[in-house]
């Protein structure tokens, strides 16, 4: 899928919660899944949404790798290439497997950071923990589960595979959404449909609001808007 210009930068200027309004218009079934139900933590509520393809990895922490120090670098330098080939723009998507025992380690501070805006990526979504909160490169975005201050045994174990995000199962290349309240995959063949539908939605709500600071507000009016009149 390629993503214009225009359409990235009205994407950006929607908030999460709005593509998941429009998308529930467009395809209702998506009431029930394709986002995160559960709170991540957000390093840089101030920031603009972020909008890009997925890039999913597993990794763990409370034990060492099963591979030897070469082959496990070996592995993760493959994953800079598929990074690096994936569509652009870029989220690292990163869940933790290490189960009960999740959120133990770090797997991802400052210099995850750099080399990850480095790739194209604008930020992290991950349900573990992260750490080297204020020394993250600037302007890129992460929503995580929890901060730890010791990576442990921090090690990849699979990219470019299915992950599980609190609750949003996310595919290598999957287009997401994300902002402060959280995560939301996109359709690929709805984007412009969400753009048009999400610019409705906002007409209303401001017609609502407009209505509701009205000095002359009355119920009677509130209920005909919101009936769709």
């Amino acid at each position: 899928m390629i993503l214009s210009e225009v359409e990235l930068k009205k994407l950006k200027q929607l908030d999460t919660p709005t593509v998941c309004n429009a998308l529930e218009i467009i395809d209702p079934l998506r009431r029930g899944f394709g986002f995160t139900t559960s709170h991540l933590r957000c390093s840089r509520p101030h920031l603009n949404p972020i909008v890009g393809f997925a890039c999913t990895a597993v990794f763990r922490g409370v034990r060492p790798s099963s591979r030897s120090k070469t082959e496990q670098k070996h592995f993760e330098g493959s994953y800079f290439d598929y990074v690096a080939e994936s569509n652009f723009p870029r989220i690292a998507v990163f869940q933790d497997g290490d189960g009960v025992q999740a959120r133990s380690s770090a797997i991802f501070g400052e210099v995850m950071s750099a080399m990850h805006k480095a790739l194209g990526c604008e930020g992290l979504i991950t349900d573990g923990s992260v750490r080297d909160m204020e020394m993250m490169v600037d302007e890129f975005q992460c929503l995580y589960g929890s901060v730890a201050p010791s990576h442990i045994w921090f090690h990849m174990v699979e990219f470019d595979c299915e992950v599980n995000i609190n609750g949003m199962v996310v595919n290598s290349g999957d287009l997401i959404h994300a902002d402060v309240h959280g995560a939301v995959i996109i359709p690929s063949n709805a984007v412009t449909e969400i753009i048009e539908t999400a610019e409705e939605i906002a007409k209303r709500e401001d017609r609502i609001i407009s209505l509701c600071r009205d000095k002359n507000f009355s119920v009677d009016q509130l209920k005909k808007i919101w009936g769709g009149e």
